[in-house]
């Protein structure tokens, strides 16, 4: 059996524009041995890459309107929330979904994710909100792979340290026996992505486990099981910076929720990056 040492990163907030080579060579240098595995987050990377999206300047269509006042408030609230088992708190969240700006974000989310994503009711498609301030959602990374690799080699070339590279997402896997599935797209082989809303609720009606996403591995081959395994030992050393949603962010600053600002999210601890090391 496999058993993982964790060491946590922390670094600045990684603004749009950032060079997250730079922070991550900087913070790792020292830390790290040759075999260790360095995980970075998904949303941390695309932030620094500016694939973010402003959510303020999106004209929403009625269809995005209906599912913001209806699906969200209704569907969600009364219902597959309590079948999803989600925290009391957050169902009283999604029966008041703001309809404003909550319809120019099911419009992205239609946009990038389609429908079956857009019926979620958050992280849809990879699409997220959370410690991210105003109206602004990061997007997937399209060439996660390819900045693994990058990642990898920089570090090689810096540090001349042989690490291997993960870069995960806190969108869920959910395992059923040796067979695992999420409505998150794009994640590593192994893993089946498909169903978008209906894939989660299946997952949590049923109590599967469900561990944060790997969507790319460089520097070695490993099972969906052990890329699910430090995944998600690094998603819980990390934790939720910010805040777990968009409503517990603004609670913590006590904003309203496109009211947080840069200066806000710059003043919390964040750990983007994780080393992870195996021990038998």
């Amino acid at each position: 059996m496999v058993k993982y040492k964790v060491r946590v990163v922390t670094t600045k907030y990684w603004r749009p524009g950032e060079d997250y080579l730079e922070e991550i060579i900087r913070h790792v240098k020292g830390k790290i041995a040759d075999g260790d595995f360095v995980v970075v987050s998904e949303k941390a990377i695309s932030t620094a890459s500016n694939n973010i999206v402003d959510e303020s300047l999106v004209e929403p269509s009625s269809s995005a309107r209906l599912i913001a006042k209806f699906w969200m408030r209704i569907v969600w609230g009364y219902f597959l929330g309590l079948l999803c088992r989600l925290r009391c708190r957050l169902i009283r969240h999604l029966r008041n979904y703001p309809v404003d700006s909550g319809s120019r974000h099911k419009q992205v989310t239609l946009q990038y994710a389609g429908i079956l994503q857009t019926l979620m009711f958050g992280s849809e498609g990879g699409i997220d909100g959370s410690n991210l301030p105003y109206s602004y959602v990061s997007l997937p990374l399209n060439n996660a792979e390819e900045i693994a690799r990058i990642i990898r080699s920089q570090i090689w070339s810096n540090l001349h340290k042989k690490v291997s590279v993960i870069i995960v997402d806190t969108d869920k896997t959910y395992s059923f026996m040796n067979f695992h599935f999420t409505p998150r797209p794009k994640p590593i082989k192994g893993i089946h992505s498909f169903g978008g809303f209906l894939t989660y609720v299946v997952g949590r009606f049923l109590k599967l486990k469900r561990r944060a996403t790997p969507i790319a591995v460089a520097g070695c081959t490993l099972t969906a099981e052990n890329a699910l395994e430090m995944a998600e030992h690094a998603n819980r050393a990390r934790g939720f910076g910010a805040g777990r949603t968009v409503w517990d962010m603004a609670e913590k600053f006590k904003a309203g929720l496109t009211d947080v600002s840069w200066e806000m999210l710059e003043t919390v601890k964040h750990k983007p990056i994780v080393i992870v090391r195996s021990k038998r």
